[in-house]
């Protein structure tokens, strides 16, 4: 602490390396040695700085836990002459978690002058994470005993756990991202950490991005600094990580909060930076520094986040070049403009493999793209290799080999349908992408994932599918923001937003014809969101009893008149049910199959929004419903 009596302190933003402990400390040192350098007091790092949050199941491994030990120790061995403030894994081998293995915490280090230092009266020298979120990508309680488990173990109240840490430079409340989320739980750890003297709040987090949480987020740590009248820290990481089936983006977004709750210093989203302020800690000087105003998220946030975490998965996997199948359609054309501001134009090729359903128009789109991505394109043509697959299958008699049984095969019109996108998918883009070597990419949307307007193996195939937590409607708005705001002039064609949204599949989907998909986007998206992102998720029991009320336009934000489209209850009803049976049946099935889907808003399909296969299902209340209203079969409107 310097003479005036504030600390100096440095927020280090990094990008976490999940599962790169040596790699992260590695980095950590040479930011600590800096800070040293500087004369600053104390640097503090983001939650699981070390090992990385989002790490499955490697956790298990008692040598990774042997080495975030490890470079726990180094960390502490660099500590001469500064509090470092660091997140990472503790380990104790005299207890044992439920699951029977070894204990591990959720852990926040301090450590100064080459030791480190604990919670007063503390069982252990590290902060423990008191609230452990289980729910969207959390699971903590897998792999950590949170602190409220540790008092229940030990007898005593969580309020007797949450003490300051007495540092070199005063009494330091410390948490851990979700202890700040405190309004749905029965304690607030920062609540008793002012209560028992702490002149300084830390929050270090590893919190990914979601559309419009900073917002949220601004509003509870302002609240927390002014209400408990101290200076709050929050850091937070960058990078991506992931569980498997879902890619998450960090942002950072590290701040400072004035005892007033101002905001009064931040770190850009998406960048590694380093942010050094001298806190005063004087309570006769709540306030420092000009607040700096807070921007809500938008369409250009959605395309940072996308763009960001398109790169660094692009570089976990060690992709440099890309193949995109191109079709003249918003989401193929949005898909490809993000490549290209991520590749050179000779590492990524557009690929377009018109049959005999596809019109000139589209096939006009997708080179018109091409050449004003200046990037490599080419065309397959899929008709003759198509009718080959039809000409072996339609008629194929099987038989028993002791010729007891026999069937002869045919091919629906949908059948024949799913043979084209797979034969793009399975056999085209996959063998291109092979000889380009590189990958090929989902341009699947959230809208299609919903209800698996999409085939397996054919759209529902590619590495990733960074598109795929857009809705419809959505990807519409990002391909205008790049048209305006990315490139230098329009890049995206404008009959790709004119365009009957189509999968061209058929001659019932001739676009020439305005002949197209059959979700109505403009009401299925909000109809669909609704089922998926609704914190209190939505069933058809809630939508019937709005529809009923005349409420639903209201309740979903449609702007139009469902009457206009679903002119009966009957045409209601049988719409309502087609989806739903989609959503919970095959639907289901394709996405547990579906690439990884990259995030940016909330309960993104794969691991954010965890699914069971069980088949549709409709509550009693909704089936009372249905038979009350089809018994009245008129239109139902709130226009």
């Amino acid at each position: 602490m310097n003479a005036s009596g504030s600390i100096r302190c440095r927020i280090a933003q990094i990008e976490v390396l999940p599962g790169r402990p040596s790699e992260n400390t590695g980095h950590i040192i040479k930011l600590i040695r800096s800070a040293v350098a500087d004369g600053m007091d104390m640097i503090v790092f983001p939650e699981m700085a070390v090992p990385g949050y989002l790490i499955g199941d490697e956790w298990e491994y008692a040598s990774f836990l042997r080495e975030c030990e490890r470079c726990n120790e180094e960390i502490r061995r660099a500590s001469a002459g500064i509090t470092v403030v660091f997140g990472s894994v503790a380990v104790d081998r005299s207890r044992k978690n439920e699951d029977g293995r070894v204990r591990k915490y959720n852990a926040l280090f301090f450590a100064e002058n080459e030791r480190f230092i604990g919670p007063r009266n503390g069982l252990y020298p590290f902060v423990i994470k008191a609230l452990a979120p289980n729910y969207r990508e959390f699971d903590e309680s897998r792999h950590f005993c949170d602190l409220r488990k540790l008092a229940m173990e030990e007898r005593k109240s969580v309020a007797d756990f949450l003490e300051p840490v007495p540092s070199r430079l005063g009494l330091l409340g410390a948490v851990l991202c979700e202890d700040a989320w405190d309004a749905d739980y029965a304690v607030s750890p920062l609540a008793e950490l002012s209560k028992k003297g702490a002149v300084l709040m830390i929050n270090c987090s590893s919190s990914p991005f979601t559309l419009d949480k900073n917002s949220k987020r601004e509003r509870i740590y302002s609240t927390h600094a002014s209400r408990y009248g101290k200076p709050l820290l929050y850091v937070n990481n960058i990078g991506i990580q992931n569980n498997g089936k879902t890619v998450f983006t960090f942002d950072g977004s590290s701040c400072v909060y004035d005892a007033r709750g101002r905001r009064v210093a931040a770190c850009p989203a998406f960048e590694e930076s380093e942010l050094s302020v001298d806190i005063p800690l004087e309570p006769a000087s709540p306030t420092w520094g000009r607040p700096i105003p807070s921007r809500p998220d938008d369409i250009s946030s959605v395309y940072k986040a996308i763009i960001f975490g398109t790169e660094r998965f692009m570089k976990l996997c060690g992709v440099s070049r890309v193949c995109v199948g191109i079709s003249g359609g918003i989401d193929s054309s949005v898909v490809a403009c993000l490549y290209r501001r991520i590749l050179a134009p000779e590492n990524l090729l557009l690929l377009n493999m018109p049959s005999r359903y596809n019109s000139p128009t589209t096939r006009t789109l997708a080179r018109d793209l091409a050449e004003r991505l200046g990037c490599l394109y080419a065309e397959i043509p899929i008709e003759d290799s198509v009718r080959f697959t039809i000409s072996q299958i339609d008629g194929l008699c099987c038989k028993s080999l002791d010729g007891r049984l026999k069937e002869k095969l045919s091919l629906t019109v949908l059948a024949r349908e799913n043979i084209q996108a797979r034969d793009r998918g399975a056999r085209v883009l996959a063998a291109v992408a092979s000889a380009f070597g590189g990958v090929f990419t989902c341009n699947g949307n959230k809208s299609e994932l919903a209800v698996g307007y999409a085939t397996m193996y054919g759209d529902v195939a590619g590495y990733l599918a960074n598109i795929a937590d857009l809705w419809k409607m959505e990807v519409y708005e990002l391909g205008r923001h790049i048209n305006t705001s990315v490139y230098e002039e329009p890049v995206i064609p404008q009959g790709c937003f004119t365009l009957t949204p189509s999968a061209e599949l058929s001659e019932a989907q001739n676009v020439d014809e305005g002949k197209g998909d059959p979700i109505i986007y403009p009401y299925h998206d909000l109809l669909f969101k609704s089922w998926v992102e609704s914190w209190d998720r939505v069933s058809p029991e809630e939508i019937l009893e709005w529809y009923a009320a005349g409420e639903l336009e209201t309740r979903l934000g449609y702007k139009g008149s469902i009457a206009d489209i679903l002119p009966t209850s009957a045409a209601f009803v049988a719409d309502l049910e087609r989806w739903w049976n989609l959503y919970q049946g095959m639907a289901v099935a394709k996405r547990i199959q579906a690439p990884p889907v990259l995030a940016v808003k909330r309960r993104a399909f794969g691991f954010d929004k965890r699914e069971s296969l069980m088949g549709p299902r409709y509550t009693m209340r909704y089936l009372e419903l249905k038979k009350k209203l089809l018994g009245a079969d008129k239109p139902v409107s709130s226009r």
